[in-house]
């Protein structure tokens, strides 16, 4: 397992109670069931319900070769080992609207028993999610949420609020609460980080951030060089440009390379979400102070926990219901069928070496 950042599963119980609400839907996979699908959030929970050898676990992120997705990918192939099913992870190239469709499809002919998705918009996927379930796959998305309705449950990453209030907090320190700042996003459609930008614009209307402008939102749609040139098109665009906030690991490690060669260094603040070992050499050259994030192995590992119980009839996705994930110990599902892996880590330079991912 990756290092962890936060051991978030033994302290759930602090965070969500321990009450375990649940009875039966069967362990199945989906060769030996009836007409009504494999385990999955029809009918009641069973908590004590066996998870059944072999079960088809399939992760689709947002696009393959992102290395935060991969590293999310590994957790879920870890989960997948520990519980003994058969692992894959298959996705686009590009992060796009509907570039998951036909992976979806695919899984669904193919037989998977657990779709786990970081969707690259909510509303897209839904009709084949919803294909993929008449088909008996139980749906976990990840990272990124669908609407609730096409998914059983969503394995978020911190609360949304969590995240955006950490993020407000470094930039304004940086900047000394005063002056213009800017978001550089992944995709227009992405379910996490427009959350993130609204919740950072509505907490920079608190009366401590008045002298915070935000002047530009662009889009570097997770690609390392097209984040690059919205990074330098920001700051040739904006002289005045105080601090750029990068919610997006791919976004927040292309700006800093621009940022690092540019007479912007040191002048311009940058910060957002972004992986230890990506921004380590920033922060060491002075290029950014500070950055926030979780661990994402942790996150697809939780991910691949939940999509076995949820297949085996452990859970249901019903608000109150508990289950084991491996290491991380219990967790509980929240409203919306909402797991939260645990609150944002800040690294900066007495820890950025801590973390291996």
């Amino acid at each position: 397992m990756l290092p962890t950042l936060i051991r978030y599963g033994a302290a759930t119980a602090a965070i969500a109670g321990l009450v375990l609400t649940s009875a039966s839907c069967g362990g199945t996979t989906r060769g030996d069931t009836d007409d009504s699908g494999a385990g999955g959030p029809a009918g009641e929970a069973d908590p004590n319900a066996e998870i059944p050898e072999g079960l088809e676990i399939a992760f689709l992120p947002k696009q393959l070769n992102n290395p935060y997705m991969t590293i999310a990918g590994d957790g879920g192939k870890e989960a997948a080992a520990e519980v003994g099913g058969e692992f894959k992870q298959v996705g686009p190239s590009e992060a796009t609207a509907s570039s998951q469709v036909s992976y979806i499809n695919t899984l669904s002919q193919q037989g998977s028993d657990v779709i786990a998705i970081a969707a690259n918009d909510p509303n897209a996927v839904c009709s084949a999610l919803g294909q993929a379930k008449q088909a008996g796959a139980v749906i976990v998305s990840y990272d990124s949420d669908t609407d609730p309705d096409c998914r059983d449950v969503f394995i978020n990453q911190a609360t949304a609020e969590d995240i955006a209030r950490t993020q407000i907090e470094m930039v304004a320190e940086q900047i000394g609460g005063d002056g213009e700042i800017a978001f550089l996003s992944a995709t227009p459609n992405a379910t996490n980080q427009n959350t993130w930008l609204e919740l950072m614009e509505a907490e920079l209307e608190k009366d401590e951030y008045s002298g915070i402008e935000v002047v530009d939102t662009v889009y570097g749609n997770d690609e390392d060089q097209k984040s690059f040139d919205e990074m330098q098109g920001l700051l040739q665009s904006h002289p005045d440009l105080e601090a750029v906030v990068s919610p997006t690991t791919v976004g927040l490690a292309a700006a800093a390379r621009y940022l690092s060669g540019s007479d912007y260094k040191g002048e311009v603040g940058l910060t957002g979400l972004g992986e230890p070992n990506q921004m380590s050499e920033y922060v060491k050259d002075g290029t950014v102070e500070e950055f926030a994030l979780w661990d994402p192995g942790e996150l697809g590992y939780l991910a691949g926990y939940a999509g076995a119980a949820l297949a085996a009839g452990r859970i249901t996705g019903a608000e109150g219901e508990t289950f084991e994930a491996g290491e991380l110990g219990e967790y509980r599902i929240g409203e919306n069928g909402e797991i939260v892996l645990g609150p944002p880590t800040v690294f900066n330079e007495d820890n950025v070496d801590d973390f291996d991912f």
